[in-house]
Formats: structure tokens, C-alpha cells, sequence
């Protein structure tokens, strides 16, 4: 066996053993495993699909993406639903723009056949290379305010105000406006945040998921003055994995076919041209953050992992876009939002992972994973939003890249940074960002740099405005 993952792999000639490849896997997966309670505890807000079903469909996706990753482009990368797109499937796509949760899966499907095609014709990094540098750069940072904005909202931190929108939760127990059961999961979820941070200055592998369960430990001690709070739960929890199982299986395995194609909730209210471009636009949008968030992804680990060739570029990249094409119209089918390559695998490049093997490794601890969902429902809300808001955190380095006191690139950057939270849709900063570089560029004499991908994306995105909202 071991001759045959030697040869395989070649593990000999990047320089490392089946066992440093083992930890590396598991490193990646202790870095990344988040997601799995994170992802099923954004969905379930939808009411038509629960936790456990969710959490199914996360694990068996990130199980085949990662194997897909590791067996055909031998890299040591990782793929799950990916942060940010999760977000933008739940509260734009479904949430702001009335399609149904099957409806969405049918958006992520087309996402993954366009990249199939775009990836076979090499067509896909082309269309990276026609959007701008000032936006580009500080789409992630976007997302990062979006996701880390979610997470403070499903903490209870940041709540809902006539007056200014959006307000500080009350932590006043003195005057009787707030009490122990509502003060005690902010409090956790600062906890769990700092404990976070404190974890990954320390350098210390799986931070994130090392806090969520500090947090989630936190939470159950710290809720025993509250008069009912154990009963609550005990009377909920079942440990049965294969209910987890029915419930993916009748939820959301294939409900993109048997449901997804079927728009007339949304046409009873809206026009066919308005449900085509609003089609056309966010399926562009899933591409266009998947697009970004891989290449980024793969180009910095590898960076990392010293894995790129001597012209600098990623070694078997086709092989590497097209796992992720193919793993996002599995993740599709089995329920979940677009299959992405994670950044969290840098975790375990950096603990010495340099081939597939890695990959495969972390693909089997996901396997295990899947058998633990009832224990995972007994996270607590307030421990994964922690996880939101550092993740978000992570995200915001790239702005570091923009030319702050050049108005050509700051303002289209800036629009695409702050519309992303403050509308509450990542297609919208997106757009907001691509308009701003064109209409800029054209008034200030440089028309001929706007390349001709730039100038479709940003017409579209004008005729969705114009058409769908």
C-alpha cells in the first residue's frame, strides 16, 4: 500500500512521507471542520430544510471534493461549501429575493456546469482576468464585512432599530431591559471570539473549531441559572445518526430536480424577463466569487507550500478548477450551496502537506464527521457566530493591496467593500464596484483600458438594477 501511494502521490519527489501527509490532512480538517455546523446552522433558518439534513449534505460534499482534489490534481487543498457563498445562497438569493430554497440549488447547479464548460474550454481565467484589479482585490474583504455583519446578527450582538437601522443589543441588567437569558449568549460569543484569537496568536492548529467547543462549553455552564435551560435541551436531542441520514435524503438530496425548476412562487409575483436577468445576474455572481475565492485559494497555498512550478504557476491547475467545478454541481445535488476550495487548507500545507494524500486524509475525517451530527446540534448558535466574525476578520487582510488615495481605484474598491454588508448582498457590491471602475475609467481617459469582459459584466449588472429591483 505504501509503494502504491509513493508512486501515486509522488511523495518521494515533493519531499514527504504518508505519515506528515496524514497530519496535514488532519490538520485541515480540525482548521475547516467549522463549517459543518456553521453551514447547517445557516440553512436551517430557511424553515423548509433542517440542521441535520444540512449537515449531511456538507459533509458528503466536502468528502467528494476533497477526494476529487486530492485523487485527480494531487493537491494538498480541501473543498466544503464555501463561507460567503453560503451566505449569499441563504440571505440574498432566498431570503431578499424570494426564490425558494430548491430554486437557488438550481442557480448553484448552473454555476457548476458553466465552470465545467468555462474550465474544458479555458475560458475561465480569461473572465478573471477582465475584471478589474481595484475589485478583484477587495471582493474577499466584502465578504468578510458581510459574513462577520451575519454573525453579529445571529449572536444577538448587533439588533434591528427604526430609528438607525441597526443598534447595539441591551446589556443593561440594572433597569430591568435585559436579563441573565438573553445577556448570557452575547457574552459567549465575545468569549468564544477572543478565545479565537488568542488561539490562533498562540499559533495553535484548529482555533476556530478549538473555540467553538470552548464556547460551546462556556455556554452550558454559564446557562444553569436559567430556569429550564437543560430540560430544553435534553428533551430535543436524539443521538440517532441515521435520522440525520433520512432527513438529508428527504430534505435535500436531489431536491434541485425534483423542486428547483419550478419558479411559479416567484412569477406570481414578478415578470419572466425580471426571473431571466435576475437568473443571468446572480448565476454570474456565484461564478464570479467562486471564480475569485479558488484562484486565491489555490495560488496562496501553493505559494505557501513552495508547490509552484518555476514559471510561478499552480501545478495542475485545469485538473485543480475543474475538481472545483465538479464538486460544486455535486454539492448542488446533494443540497448545499457552491463547493469551494478553502483557504483554511493553507493550515496544513503549512504542516508539511504536499500532495493529494493530504486531500484524501482530510476527506476521511469528514467521512467520520458524518456520523457525529447529533452531537454537533448541541452547538450552540452563539459559539459558530464567533466563527463568522473571525472568519470575517481573516478576510480583511487584502485591502492592505488597494491604492487608498488614488480615486480611480479607492472608489470602485470602497463601493465594492461596503455595499456587500450594507446591502446585505454580495452581487450588489460586486456590481456596485464593476459600474463605478467603468464610469470612472471613461470619464478620466482611459475608455481603452476597460476590456470587453468588464464592459458585458457591468451592463448585465446595470440591467439587473434596472429590471429586478
Amino acid at each position: 500500500m505504501e509503494k502504491f501511494m509513493e508512486k501515486y502521490f509522488k511523495l518521494q519527489e515533493r519531499d514527504t512521507t504518508v505519515r506528515t501527509e496524514i497530519l496535514a490532512g488532519l490538520t485541515t480538517f480540525m482548521a475547516m471542520a467549522y463549517i459543518l455546523m456553521v453551514n447547517a446552522g445557516m440553512f436551517s433558518e430557511l424553515k423548509v430544510v433542517s440542521y441535520n439534513a444540512i449537515y449531511i449534505a456538507t459533509a458528503i460534499s466536502a468528502v467528494f471534493g476533497t477526494l476529487f482534489i486530492g485523487l485527480v490534481a494531487n493537491l494538498p487543498l480541501a473543498q466544503a461549501s464555501g463561507m460567503g457563498l453560503n451566505a449569499f445562497f441563504v440571505y440574498t438569493v432566498c431570503f431578499e429575493f424570494g426564490l425558494t430554497y430548491a430554486n437557488a440549488l438550481t442557480l448553484v447547479l448552473l454555476d457548476g456546469i458553466i465552470f465545467i464548460i468555462l474550465t474544458a474550454t479555458g475560458l475561465r481565467e480569461k473572465i478573471f482576468n477582465s475584471i478589474p484589479d481595484c475589485v478583484k482585490k477587495v471582493i474577499p474583504a466584502g465578504i468578510g464585512l458581510f459574513i462577520a455583519f451575519i454573525g453579529l446578527q445571529d449572536a444577538g450582538l448587533v439588533v434591528a432599530s427604526d430609528s438607525t437601522c441597526v443598534s447595539l443589543a441591551s446589556f443593561n441588567v440594572f433597569n430591568g431591559s435585559a436579563k441573565w437569558s438573553t445577556i448570557m449568549p452575547l457574552l459567549v460569543t465575545l468569549i468564544t471570539l477572543f478565545i479565537i484569537a488568542i488561539l490562533s496568536v498562540n499559533k495553535v492548529k484548529g482555533a476556530i473549531l478549538y473555540g467553538i467547543l470552548s464556547g460551546s462549553v462556556i455556554y452550558y455552564i454559564l446557562g444553569a441559572p436559567i430556569k429550564g435551560f437543560y430540560s430544553s435541551i435534553t428533551s430535543s436531542f436524539n443521538f440517532n445518526p441515521a435520522a440525520s441520514f433520512h432527513d438529508f435524503g428527504t430534505e435535500a438530496f436531489c431536491k434541485v430536480f425534483t423542486q428547483g425548476f419550478d419558479y411559479s412562487g416567484y412569477l406570481a409575483k414578478h415578470s419572466v424577463a425580471s426571473l431571466v436577468i435576475l437568473i443571468i445576474t446572480t448565476a454570474l455572481a456565484f461564478c464570479l466569487v467562486d471564480m475569485f475565492d479558488t484562484l486565491g485559494t489555490l495560488y496562496g497555498a501553493c505559494s505557501r507550500g513552495n508547490l509552484l512550478t518555476k514559471e510561478g504557476k499552480i501545478p495542475n491547475f485545469e485538473k485543480a478548477m475543474f475538481s472545483d467545478a465538479v464538486a460544486t454541481t455535486v454539492g448542488a445535488v446533494c443540497g448545499t450551496s457552491t463547493v469551494t476550495t478553502f483557504v483554511e487548507s493553507s493550515a496544513g500545507v503549512a504542516e508539511g502537506g504536499r500532495t493529494g494524500l493530504a486531500a484524501v486524509s482530510t476527506a476521511v475525517f469528514f467521512f467520520i464527521a458524518m456520523f457525529l451530527s447529533p452531537v454537533a446540534q448541541l452547538i450552540p448558535g452563539a459559539a459558530t457566530a464567533a466563527a463568522l466574525i473571525y472568519v470575517g476578520v481573516l478576510m480583511m487582510k487584502c485591502v492592505v493591496d488597494i491604492n487608498w488615495l488614488d480615486p480611480a481605484v479607492s472608489v470602485p474598491a470602497f463601493l465594492t467593500l461596503a455595499m456587500m454588508p450594507m446591502t446585505y448582498n454580495i452581487s450588489y457590491g460586486i456590481a456596485f464596484g464593476l459600474i463605478g471602475y467603468v464610469i470612472i475609467s471613461a470619464f478620466t481617459g482611459k475608455i481603452k483600458e476597460i476590456k470587453v469582459g468588464t464592459w458585458v459584466v457591468a451592463i448585465l449588472f446595470a440591467v439587473m438594477f434596472l429590471l429586478t429591483h
